[in-house]
């Protein structure tokens, strides 16, 4: 049996894989381990809970509640509100733990748990690692006055919104925006916040009924919302996830933005005020590098990490730097949030565009995307992807004759048996020459007997 966390917490189908049982013992557990570890600060432990409006967060939001009551925690019910509202209204409101029920940008009939420390931030492998060796293990269990109590608070959330409305730069009065909200988490809060910092908003999926969170709307599916920033006569298109942890745009002119332009655009503007701290930007070896060639122009750092948010939070934090990213759109300002924050990303984009009194179009062409060729090899043996020296030797010759210009990654798939070969070049034609080039070599020196 593999680890039961992910990268990003439990995750699965909904009432099959991620069960009320499982929800309720792993509150449990999460409760035994942060108590004993001296993560409780007063004398009665307290957590904020939270979901996203998909159907089923309704009772794996219940058990969680009744894991963590019976265990003698206290719980704060704050609703329906982004994973990111959890994060921040964990740290604030002086609790113990956060948890948040969401499977993100996934299908609605998936769903997730994911924790958080009394500073906000995601709990590390080890935590997770405790957690999961305590599942269902005997308990002495309170009875009486010290079992928690669980009591609803709608109000909370307001707190968070303030938070995001003070950190904007320059107000964005003036500006016309489409949000697709991805009939998420953020289908009030987001128009709400973009409001407040003084936008004129157009909004789309935004009527969640549980069932059509991320169906035709959202990050991942940004079509939609960028067709309607054209056909609304808008200056940009903002698009969140199921859970607001992410955020994609679109131009005046419905071209898609991605992460890796937007934490360009952001990091700049951050370079400019002198607030980017280590004058470093932190990315993943998957971002484009036209980004790094952009901020190179700038005299800014860029740092890459392996695939996925949590790794680029641990060196945000570890070197003590304030902007990071995911090209996928999640995007982390360290400086206002412990995690991606989908709405707070997009304030501070617009604030740019607002501040510059230029179209995002033009903004995003300052972080020019390299044309890049991906293709995966299945069926290989993908253990030997990075000591073949045959194959080694292949790629060494394509980064020669690409240069400074151009970029190649090899990445052993974590799930699957194949290995990925992705190239950036100058020009798409010698993107996928090198591409399929390297591709063959792989096939040739990986093949399974």
């Amino acid at each position: 049996m593999g680890r039961l966390f992910g990268t990003d917490g439990v995750r699965g189908l909904a009432n099959q894989d991620v069960t009320v049982e499982l929800a309720l013992d792993l509150a449990v557990a999460a409760a035994h381990v942060l108590g004993q570890s001296g993560a409780f600060t007063g004398p009665r432990p307290k957590a904020v809970v939270g979901r996203d409006p998909r159907a089923s967060g309704e009772f794996l939001a219940a058990a969680v509640s009744a894991g963590l009551a019976s265990a003698g925690v206290d719980v704060i019910d704050v609703g329906v509100v982004p994973t990111p509202a959890v994060a921040y209204l964990t740290h604030t409101m002086d609790v113990d733990l956060g948890v948040m029920i969401s499977a993100s940008h996934n299908p609605m009939q998936d769903n997730g748990i994911k924790f958080f420390d009394h500073s906000g931030f995601k709990l590390d492998d080890a935590v997770e690692d405790q957690i999961e060796a305590r599942l269902r293990e005997p308990w002495q269990r309170p009875t009486g006055a010290d079992v928690g109590r669980i009591s609803f608070d709608g109000h909370a959330v307001e707190a968070y919104l303030d938070h995001l409305v003070a950190s904007v730069p320059h107000s964005l009065a003036g500006l016309r925006v489409v949000v697709d909200c991805a009939n998420g988490a953020a289908s009030e809060l987001g128009p709400e916040a973009l409001r407040r910092a003084g936008a004129e908003v157009v909004v789309i999926g935004a009527d969640p009924d549980g069932v059509n969170i991320n169906d035709g709307y959202g990050a991942t599916q940004p079509r939609r919302m960028a067709a309607a920033t054209v056909g609304h006569w808008t200056q940009a298109g903002i698009s969140f996830d199921g859970d607001a942890d992410r955020c994609i745009a679109s131009d005046e002119n419905g071209d898609i933005v991605n992460g890796d332009q937007i934490m360009g655009i952001v990091a700049a503007a951050e370079h400019e005020r002198g607030t980017l701290r280590g004058g470093t930007l932190v990315a993943t070896v998957m971002s484009n590098l036209g980004l790094t060639l952009a901020m190179d122009e700038l005299g800014v750092t860029t740092l890459r990490t392996a695939v996925g948010d949590r790794y680029v939070l641990e060196e945000m934090r570890r070197g003590g730097y304030s902007v990071g990213g995911e090209q996928s759109g999640h995007v982390v300002l360290l400086d206002h949030a412990t995690t991606g924050d989908g709405i707070l990303t997009a304030l501070h984009l617009l604030a740019r565009v607002a501040q510059t009194k230029k179209p995002l179009s033009e903004l995003a062409a300052t972080i020019p995307q390299l044309p890049q060729a991906l293709v995966n090899v299945p069926g290989v043996d993908k253990s030997r992807a990075a000591s073949d020296e045959t194959l080694l030797a292949a790629v060494a010759a394509s980064e020669r004759e690409l240069g400074a210009g151009g970029r190649v990654l090899l990445r052993a798939s974590g799930t699957e048996a194949l290995v990925r070969v992705m190239v950036e070049a100058p020009t798409q034609e010698e993107a996928d020459g090198h591409a399929e080039r390297l591709a063959e070599v792989v096939r040739a020196q990986l093949a399974l007997a």
